[in-house]
C-alpha cells in the first residue's frame, strides 16, 4: 500500500507542477492583454480630445491655416499631484502590434534634447487631414518632440475648394510656407504618407536646407520626371491593382466633356482600400472626414535633382498589408531610389497612424536618433 502511494506521489506533483505552470503562464499573458489595451485606450483619450480641441479652437477664430502643434492634454512634469504618465515609447508591446525589436534600435541612449531636430512636420495623404495624425501626434509629443501637423491646401479643415487646386505647387502651399517661416537654423524631419509624399518630395527639392530627414509611410516616393498616377497605376506582377481600380470614382466639376477635377473613393470599398486592419472607429472617422483629392497635382510630373531632393536623407517606411499602394509597389520604389534606409511595419495597412500607431511612432523616434550622415545604398531592416 506504501509503495503504491509512493508512486503516485511522485508522478502527480510534475503533472501539477506543468498544469500550475501553464495556468500561470495564461494568467500573466491575459493580465498583460488587458494592461495594454487599457493603454491603449488611455491613447485613443488623449488624442482624441487633442482633436477636439483643436476643432473647438477652429470654430472660435483662431485660425486653420495649419495644425501648428496639437492641443493634447498635457502634465507638468514633475507633478507630485498629477504624475505624468509613463511613456507609449516604452511600454509593453501589444501581442498584435509587430515591431523591430530593442536590439535593432541603435540609438536609444541619444536623448530628444540632444537631436539636432525634434521637430516633425506630418503631411497627410490624399483625401485625408490633419486629423488622421492624431494618435501620432500625442505619442510623439508625450515623447518631448515639436510636432506640426499640416492641412495641404483643399484639405481637411482648410476651406479652399479641392475642385479649384490646378497644381502641385498651390496643393503644397501650406507645407512649403511653414518651411519658408522657419527661422535660418531651424531644421525640420518631414513625414509624407500617401500622396504626401509627393508633396514633401517637392519641399524637400525647394527647401531642401530646412529639411534634415524625409519619412516616406507608405507613401509615393517618385523619380525625376514621374507622376504620383505612374505610381498609383503601375502594374502588380501581372495585374494591376484591380481593388484600386473599382475603388477610384472620378469627379468633373468642370463638365463631364473636360479632365477630372478631383478624385475620391467608393465608400463601400473605403475599408478594404485604405484601411483593412484599423480600428473601427478611425474607420468611421475617416469615412466623415475624408475630403476629395484634387485632380492636377496628381497629374503633375515631380522635377527633383541630386543638388537639392538627393541631399537629403531619406527613410522609407513600408507597410505590408497595404490595399493602396502594395508591397510589391514600394519594394519597386525603393529599389529605384538609391541612398534609402528602410524600416517595415508588419501588420500595417495603408493607414499605420491608425493600425499600428506604437509601431510608426517607435520608428519615427529611431529615425529621429539616426546619427549616420550618409546611407551608402539602400538596405532592408530586419524584421520583428
Amino acid at each position: 500500500m506504501g509503495s503504491c502511494f509512493s508512486i503516485a506521489n511522485e508522478s502527480t506533483p510534475k503533472k501539477t507542477r506543468e498544469t500550475a505552470k501553464e495556468v500561470d503562464s495564461e494568467s500573466h499573458r491575459c493580465n498583460r492583454i488587458r494592461e495594454v489595451r487599457k493603454e491603449e485606450e488611455w491613447i485613443h483619450k488623449q488624442a482624441l480630445a487633442a482633436a477636439v480641441l483643436f476643432q473647438r479652437q477652429v470654430r472660435n477664430g483662431h485660425g486653420m491655416a495649419s495644425f501648428d502643434r496639437s492641443a493634447s492634454l498635457r502634465c507638468s512634469i514633475g507633478s507630485k499631484d498629477q504624475p505624468l504618465p509613463r511613456s507609449c515609447s516604452t511600454r509593453t508591446r501589444s501581442l498584435n502590434d509587430s515591431l523591430l525589436q530593442p536590439h535593432q534600435f541603435i540609438n536609444q541612449g541619444i536623448k530628444v534634447e540632444d537631436l539636432q531636430s525634434k521637430h516633425f512636420v506630418l503631411v497627410h495623404g490624399g483625401g485625408f487631414g490633419a486629423w488622421c495624425w492624431y494618435k501620432t501626434i500625442a505619442l510623439l509629443e508625450e515623447a518631448g518632440y515639436e510636432v506640426t501637423a499640416i492641412e495641404l491646401t483643399g484639405s481637411g479643415i482648410h476651406s479652399f475648394d479641392t475642385h479649384t487646386v490646378t497644381s502641385l505647387s498651390q496643393y503644397a502651399k501650406p507645407l512649403t510656407d511653414l518651411l519658408e517661416n522657419l527661422t535660418p537654423e531651424e531644421k525640420v524631419i518631414l513625414v509624407g504618407h500617401d500622396f504626401g509624399g509627393v508633396c514633401i518630395s517637392y519641399a524637400m527639392e525647394k527647401h531642401s536646407s530646412k529639411v534634415h530627414k524625409a519619412v516616406f509611410v507608405g507613401a509615393a516616393m517618385l523619380r525625376n520626371g514621374q507622376t504620383a498616377l505612374d505610381i498609383f497605376s503601375e502594374k502588380i506582377g501581372m495585374g494591376s491593382n484591380e481593388l484600386m481600380e473599382r475603388a477610384k470614382v472620378f469627379h468633373h466639376a468642370n463638365g463631364n466633356d473636360r479632365p477630372p477635377t478631383a478624385i475620391t473613393f467608393d465608400k463601400h470599398l473605403l475599408k478594404d482600400l485604405l484601411f483593412n486592419r484599423s480600428p473601427a472607429k478611425d474607420v468611421a472617422l475617416a469615412s466623415v472626414s475624408m475630403r476629395p483629392i484634387p485632380f492636377a497635382p496628381v497629374m503633375e510630373k515631380l522635377s527633383l535633382t541630386e543638388d537639392n531632393y538627393g541631399s537629403v536623407r531619406r527613410y522609407y517606411i513600408e507597410t505590408t498589408e497595404d490595399n493602396a499602394i502594395p508591397l510589391a509597389i514600394q519594394e519597386s520604389m525603393v529599389n529605384n531610389s538609391p541612398h534609402v534606409e528602410v524600416f517595415r511595419l508588419r501588420g500595417a495597412d495603408h493607414a499605420p497612424f491608425f493600425s499600428k500607431p506604437i509601431a510608426l511612432h517607435k520608428v519615427l523616434v529611431e529615425i529621429s536618433r539616426n546619427q549616420r550622415t550618409k546611407i551608402a545604398c539602400s538596405y532592408r531592416c530586419r524584421e520583428p
